[in-house]
């Protein structure tokens, strides 16, 4: 999965708006993730959805302009 940005799972899913139980069932693969929660976390990473998918191995940001939290980047 993507970079954590050394976040904790807790503020990931307050970031993300969603029950932590939920998110621990797709990170268990118990769930299927839902492709907009992977837009999602697209985003909030500012990550290609082919880097997410794995078929990129380096992250690209989505927008260049964007802040990457991958890279460092306030």
């Amino acid at each position: 999965m993507v970079y954590s940005c050394h976040l904790t799972q807790e503020q990931l899913v307050e970031a993300l708006g969603m029950h932590k139980t939920t998110y621990t069932n797709y990170e268990q693969g118990k769930r299927e993730i839902p492709f907009a929660l992977v837009i999602r976390l697209a985003n909030y990473y500012n990550v290609s959805l082919n880097y997410i998918a794995g078929i990129d191995k380096r992250p690209a940001p989505l927008y260049p302009n964007r802040p990457c939290p991958w890279r460092g980047d306030k």
